[in-house]
């Protein structure tokens, strides 16, 4: 029987794609080189992560755009050139990763994609005074990216997922079932960057997957740090200053009554909502009543540790979840896993670098994914629990210097393969890292 290959007279498929991530933190942009390859559409498609490696971010310029985040106040002149000014950023840190890994942007990678740095996500303008409308906007202009490098480029996944219907984030649901979803054990997969989220993934069921946003992660953690140490210092490395400190547990347990914590899911928010000017008043009121700057980030710190165990409670899967894999820089804070631990002890809790992919390097991952996926022209696996389950390619492309050659390869891959069969990926396979990271 000819394969599926020989019978729509296609050629495998194989793509080195750059997946980036300027995250909530806007502590850099972390980077991912990947080599995706699929013998035929009807294959499973094969993923081996080359590279990873974190570009820190320019002061100056991390300074000026959490300054206009904060202040909500700007100019459309100060708009398109921070939105220049990031993309040179991510070019910069493009370049700098292949001179860094010694590899050629040339002959080694063939699509560069991901999420530039988040100015303003809206996805639940009920939670907004004012005439809100669900939006988003994050700047890192693709078209200065693929000058810089030369190679094809990708951006816009949230908007694209938004226009689909939803809200936009986390968008890794998808991923995590591809990489982790198992027979016989529920399991999640949990991200602690600027702002939390988890993917649910339930046993035996690689498109039932679903994922939210929790709240805060890092980003009060890092706002309290920053303020106690006049920005001498971005976040509690270690979990060493909230280890100090004593929680005021009437604190969490009024923050957690907030909109959003009550919010049922679909939801997923940012620094619009979780803010340092939040942050800095809850210090402020608890400073007032005697506490110590320990005191404040030990329950700046309990709010995200908590948030994260009473929504595993209220929206896991029937049965709790038996396996949690750790990712981002909250993942290294002790005091957020033990408190984990405690309230969920039939749980194992471990890094997501137990299957090979470093801590920081999930979500530029999983741009790489929605990059290959996109320029293939397949819809991702739509996540369950969300207000529209409409399939659609997301993200938008600024050829570069390669275009022409990685179209046509995308065309013999599909061969006379009929458009109406072109469905999600539901089959991943992970080969061995050749990452040190």
């Amino acid at each position: 029987m000819p394969s599926a290959l020989n019978q729509f007279g296609g050629s495998p498929l194989s793509l080195k794609v750059i997946g980036h991530n300027a995250g909530t933190s806007m502590d850099g942009v972390d980077l991912v080189h990947v080599h995706f390859t699929q013998d035929s559409p009807r294959a499973p498609l094969k993923m081996q992560l080359l590279h990873y490696g974190e570009y820190p971010m320019p002061k100056k310029l991390k300074a000026r755009v959490m300054k206009l985040i904060k202040e909500n106040k700007t100019t459309p002149e100060e708009m398109a050139i921070v939105n220049i000014q990031l993309g040179e950023v991510i070019s910069d840190a493009v370049n700098w990763f292949a001179q860094e890994n010694n590899f050629s942007l040339a002959s080694d990678v063939d699509l560069i994609g991901g999420q530039g740095q988040t100015i303003w996500h809206l996805p639940l303008p009920e939670l907004f005074e004012g005439n809100q409308s669900r939006a988003h906007l994050d700047m890192g202009e693709i078209a200065i990216i693929a000058a810089g490098t030369g190679v094809t480029s990708l951006g816009n996944f949230r908007v694209s997922d938004m226009a689909l219907g939803r809200q936009g984030c986390p968008l890794f649901a998808a991923l995590d079932s591809l990489l982790l979803s198992h027979p016989t054990l529920n399991r999640a997969v949990q991200n602690i960057g600027g702002i939390a989220n988890f993917s649910i993934l339930p046993r035996a069921a690689v498109e039932e997957c679903y994922d939210f946003d929790t709240g805060p992660g890092n980003v009060f953690i890092d706002a309290a740090v920053r303020y106690f140490t006049g920005g001498q210092q971005e976040y509690d490395k270690d979990g060493a200053m909230g280890q100090k400190g004593k929680v005021d547990q009437s604190v969490v347990d009024r923050v957690l009554q907030g909109p959003y914590f009550v919010h049922d899911i679909p939801k997923t928010t940012g620094r619009e909502t979780f803010g340092d000017r939040m942050a800095e008043d809850i210090c402020d009121e608890m400073l007032a009543r005697g506490a110590t700057p320990e005191d404040c980030v030990a329950t700046i710190t309990r709010i995200t540790a908590q948030s994260l165990a009473d929504a595993y409670e209220r929206w896991g899967p029937p049965g709790g979840v038996d396996e949690i894999y750790m990712g981002g820089g909250g993942s290294y804070n002790p005091n957020i896993i033990k408190y984990l631990k405690e309230r969920l002890p039939n749980t194992r809790i471990v890094p997501i670098s137990e299957i090979g992919i470093p801590i920081g390097a999930k979500e530029a991952l999983g741009f790489a994914l929605l990059t290959h996926e996109c320029f293939v022209g397949r819809p991702m696996i739509v996540p369950k629990r969300t207000e529209s389950d409409r399939p659609g390619v997301v993200g938008q492309i600024q050829p570069g210097k390669n275009m022409h050659r990685i179209r046509q390869h995308v065309a013999q891959f599909w061969g006379d393969f009929p458009e109406e069969d072109v469905k999600c990926t539901t089959e991943m396979i992970l080969l061995p890292s050749l990452c040190n990271s």
